[in-house]
């Protein structure tokens, strides 16, 4: 059975006016004080509620009813049951361009900080490695919410891409392109790359020369290294070309804290953000059924690669996806993968749906030709 999900308490009074029935509801995250009275005549049976607030009057009556009360977590930067994804404006808003605020002020810098103060990577508290857990599980149920009908195409690639390598163009202007079609376009939400992938879906309703400009003004902070020239310049593109229609320009970024020194991007108007690096690269290319496209980068990218085609070959998630390799030289040459890639996929029926290009127009047509 298919529990409910109430995830706004607009969401749980609209239900109760209409349903007392709330039978294996899941409650997640929400200050429950102000609907004591009409939750104590639902029926609660097996109901779950994951870190609300909930009146002490209802305590009695959920375990009657044999319902689940994870309490909250203290003495955390973050919400390990949130109910949605992150926003731009949520990790990076205490970040003030030209203000005495850095990079390391924001949310996200908060909780890198956090994690590397917890064990990074390999947690030696239970409680913060089980937080983390939560947390993880939470994002990806509010990420599958999100794509839920949606026709996804990822953009792989590296992290190192200068924003004034032609690359970097290239990426933006397919992204925009793509997002344009109606594709909703994910990436591994940092720098290079997958900056680029954002930058273009973001400028999908306006015109190209708008989005050489925005280009041109990040180009002044090529990396990310310097994390708050790096930040404003893009906060300036925001600034100047804000959001026209969420709905035409929405991408999803998907970064891990593992790599927490890389802000992330400031043009995924959604942003799923994981503690654990392995579950965010699994799903990220596991949510990808639309294809792939996999921009220059290095050892990162290269690894997503044969991921990939490990889930193409094995149909992991039921389906095997177009994996387009963007750059002819550098994928047969300077990081020869293609003939390899091609090799491994002879005779498998995947085979077909790998190819390479420099084209822009050839890239779009092989993902239109895919259906799923």
């Amino acid at each position: 059975m298919k529990r409910i999900e109430f995830e706004t308490i607009e969401e749980v009074r609209t239900h109760l006016k209409s349903n007392a029935d709330c039978t294996s509801a899941v409650f997640q995250g929400l200050d429950l004080k102000s609907l004591g009275e009409p939750l104590g005549k639902a029926n609660l049976t097996n109901a779950l509620f994951l870190g609300c607030s909930i009146p002490a009057e209802l305590f009695g009556v959920i375990e009657e009813q044999g319902g689940t009360i994870f309490p909250k977590l203290t003495g955390l930067p973050f919400n390990p049951y949130r109910n949605s994804l992150y926003t731009p404006e949520e990790l990076l808003g205490d970040y003030e361009m030209g203000g005495s605020s850095t990079y390391k002020d924001t949310l996200d810098g908060r909780v890198y900080q956090h994690f590397m103060d917890g064990g990074g990577q390999n947690p030696s508290d239970v409680a913060e490695a089980l937080a983390r857990r939560l947390h993880d599980l939470a994002i990806s149920d509010a990420l599958y919410e999100k794509i839920e009908g949606r026709r996804v195409v990822a953009i792989m690639g590296g992290h190192s891409l200068e924003r004034t390598h032609p690359f970097y163009q290239e990426t933006a202007r397919l992204s925009r392109e793509l997002t344009h079609k109606g594709y909703l376009l994910a990436s591994g939400g940092g720098p290079g790359a997958m900056e680029a992938t954002h930058l273009g879906a973001w400028f999908a309703p306006r015109p190209e020369s708008e989005l050489d400009d925005a280009i041109a003004m990040l180009s002044q902070a090529p990396l990310y290294t310097d994390e708050e020239k790096w930040l404003d310049t893009a906060l300036t593109v925001v600034e100047k070309y804000p959001v026209l229609e969420s709905n035409r320009c929405e991408s999803i970024g998907i970064p891990t804290w593992l790599y927490g020194h890389e802000p992330p991007t400031c043009f995924a108007l959604s942003i799923a953000k994981y503690f654990a690096n392995s579950v965010r690269e699994d799903g990220l290319l596991a949510i990808a059924k639309s294809g792939i496209v996999f921009a220059p980068g290095s050892a990162g990218t290269i690894q997503e690669i044969f991921q990939d085609a490990a889930q193409n070959h094995y149909k992991t998630f039921d389906v095997s996806s177009p994996m387009i390799m963007f750059g002819e030289d550098f994928w047969t040459r300077e990081k020869p993968v293609y003939p390899l890639l091609k090799q491994l996929a002879d005779e498998h029926d995947y085979g077909a749906l790998i190819s390479i290009s420099d084209s822009r127009e050839e890239i779009i047509k092989s993902l239109d030709d895919f259906s799923f």
